[in-house]
């Protein structure tokens, strides 16, 4: 039987679904885990704007991160690498000026040097497949039952980030990428009595 969710959640979201807790009752969150986590990603331009977007997340919550994105992908081109990997110091100087984002310079200057690394890596092989090929191309289906399984980073994700950062990218640790490998469905995560689970698990099953 599912498990009904509390009631000070939002009428929009009291039904009878089971949901991992990570959610809470925040409705951006709850909208965001039921219609994007865990859906197998495999556009190489969404992939660059999530790990990017991950690496801002370092130190922060991934809530304070989905609150701005519209802002960011407004700051920085709709994360168009080609734009962004011709920006000069006067553009990192304004966006260092920009209240809706998050203002580290450090954070700024590797989304630019990290859009130079993605154009070299989707000219020789697409970021997609680069990616991807970690994973021989089919997502991880966890069955864990509990929070509390679920790992911070894995050897996979430590391999992957020492390859990324290998390649020119920045903030993008072993904790960091397997945040971003859960996010875009390579693995699947969702705890087993989410009802997002079987879904996630449906969408790996039609990859393309």
């Amino acid at each position: 039987m599912a498990k009904r969710q509390p009631l000070d959640l939002p009428p929009a979201f009291r039904d009878d679904k089971s949901r991992c807790p990570w959610p809470g009752v925040d409705p951006l969150y709850i909208a965001y885990h039921d219609d994007e986590w865990g859906v197998p990603e495999r556009d190489s331009g969404a992939l660059y704007e999530k790990l990017i977007l991950d690496g801002f997340q370092a130190g922060l919550s991934w809530i304070t991160i989905l609150r701005k994105r519209d802002a960011f992908r407004a700051a920085f081109d709709q994360f168009d690498p080609e734009k962004i990997a011709r920006y000069d110091r006067a553009k990192i100087d304004a966006l260092m000026q920009n209240a809706g984002i998050i203002r580290n310079r450090a954070k700024i200057e590797s989304t630019v040097t990290s859009a130079r690394a993605f154009l070299k890596i989707q000219e020789d092989e697409g970021f997609s497949n680069y990616l991807w090929n970690f994973f021989d191309g089919k997502s991880v289906q966890n069955t864990y039952r509990d929070v509390t399984e679920i790992p911070a980073q894995t050897p996979l994700s430590a391999r992957i980030a020492k390859d990324l950062k290998s390649r020119g990218f920045n903030f993008c640790g072993p904790t960091v990428v397997y945040a971003f490998c859960q996010a875009t469905g390579m693995v699947n995560d969702h705890l087993v009595s989410c009802w997002r689970h079987t879904i996630c698990r449906a969408h790996a099953s039609r990859r393309t």
